[in-house]
């Protein structure tokens, strides 16, 4: 069966190329090396910018799902453009100074080059944390553990994570979660009629304690971006799961650090809908088919990844405190569990 896959695949590829291009500017790292029917990939990290572990930090992750293209070539394409502006882009220059961003593209090689939603080891990585959620998840796509051979497999009972989502953990504690304050955005897709952001919790419908951080910052991009389009809430608003990365990342990082992690869950639907032909393949399902289509994702999502890196690196213009902070706390609630409080 081996004979019949590539040697690699184009995304992995890409990232090497960009690797290579931009080893003067990035900080690479290993971090673990999975392997699949006698192959190996390495899973790396990118960073750049400030060298000072108090300065603000965003991480964009992508590829935890190895069906999922479409969110590591928008990591991807974040990644070339960034290295192009660093040639002329002089308050780029100037804002990496300040400010840090870590890259990791592609978290699950070994799934995207077995085109598998899973990692080599039939693991669903977003369903491998250790946590369970408060109350019944959805059947099956809420983590499972009956075995592999059904999808949203969490792993064994009492098993070690598995090395790609162990890595990811590893990294936001050590890149992310030290500092006073970092953000990550993990790109995904193939849920709903339109984008979403979604934050923690997802194993739980009780508030994340930095919910006021997160409206600030919501309503910052609404007011920069009025016509973003984006459904913005907790992921307990959607359904519940098990073993959520970003709830177990989010509840390790140490007090009175703040970590704002979101997904971008980019709705696949509309694509099928448009090209009812893609439910014919495990690839369209999850990702636009059409090159104008793909183009198109490229593009609408920069906006957002841009807004994030600024908002990082002015971070002491907008984070909340004291009385302003509850005044915000009062208005999240409002907006976003007002059916709870009432």
């Amino acid at each position: 069966m081996t004979s019949f896959l590539p040697d690699s695949f184009a995304e992995y590829d890409e990232l090497k190329t960009i690797l290579d291009q931009g080893s003067a500017n990035f900080e690479i790292r290993t971090v673990c090396t999975p392997a699949i029917r006698g192959r190996t990939f390495d899973v790396h990290t990118a960073s750049i910018g400030s060298s000072d572990p108090h300065a603000p930090a965003i991480g964009f992750f992508a590829g935890i799902h190895g069906l999922e293209r479409i969110g590591t070539q928008l990591v991807l394409d974040y990644m070339r453009a960034l290295l192009a502006r660093l040639e002329w882009d002089e308050l780029l220059v100037r804002q990496l100074q300040s400010v840090r961003l870590i890259f990791m593209p592609i978290v699950n090689p070994g799934g995207m080059w077995a085109a598998t939603r899973a990692n080599p080891n039939g693991v669903d990585l977003m369903r491998n944390g250790p946590q369970s959620a408060d109350e019944r998840v959805p059947p099956l796509a809420g983590g499972q553990r009956v075995g592999a051979w059904l999808p949203w497999y969490r792993g064994a009972r009492g098993a070690p994570m598995e090395i790609e989502a162990a890595a990811l953990l590893d990294v936001v504690e050590t890149e992310l979660a030290s500092r006073p304050l970092s953000l990550a955005l993990d790109c995904h897709s193939g849920y709903g009629w339109s984008d979403s952001i979604w934050f923690p919790y997802a194993r739980t419908r009780s508030m994340m304690p930095h919910l006021p951080e997160m409206y600030a910052l919501k309503t910052m991009f609404e007011r920069a971006h009025p016509h973003h389009g984006y459904a913005f809430e907790p992921q307990s608003h959607q359904y519940l799961l098990h073993g959520d990365l970003w709830d177990c990342a989010y509840d390790r990082t140490p007090a009175p650090n703040v970590f704002l992690p979101m997904t971008l869950e980019l709705g696949s639907w509309l694509w099928i809908k448009k090209n009812p032909r893609q439910l014919f393949s495990r690839q369209g399902m999850f990702n636009p088919v059409k090159a104008h289509r793909t183009a198109r994702v490229l593009r609408r999502h920069a906006n957002l990844m841009d807004f994030l890196t600024r908002a990082a690196f002015a971070s002491q213009r907008w984070l909340p405190q004291g009385a302003s902070r509850q005044q915000l706390l009062e208005r999240a609630t409002a907006h976003w569990y007002r059916a709870a409080v009432a």
